[in-house]
């Protein structure tokens, strides 16, 4: 059972890894392709800088909410 339960955890971790990186990617795609600093993200999607630095860091896992204002804004680009 522990086994598994260790398991489960790897391909979660795996997956919630790398979907982090591919949000963060994202974004500094995005900020590339419109010349957008941090500051402009943030002020875009009513998050704080602090905030957008550790999503795209993946020192933080954005919530539902987050990740609306954050696609939210990026769509009126």
């Amino acid at each position: 059972m522990i086994g598994f339960i260790i398991h489960r955890w790897k391909l979660y971790g795996g997956i919630l890894y790398e979907w982090r990186n591919r949000i963060a990617e994202k974004i500094i795609n995005f900020q590339k392709k419109n010349n957008l600093t941090d500051a402009d993200v943030a002020f875009g999607t009513h998050l704080s800088v602090e905030k957008i630095h550790r999503i795209k860091e993946n020192s933080y896992t954005p919530t539902d909410d987050d990740l609306k204002r954050i696609t939210d804004f990026m769509k009126t680009k």
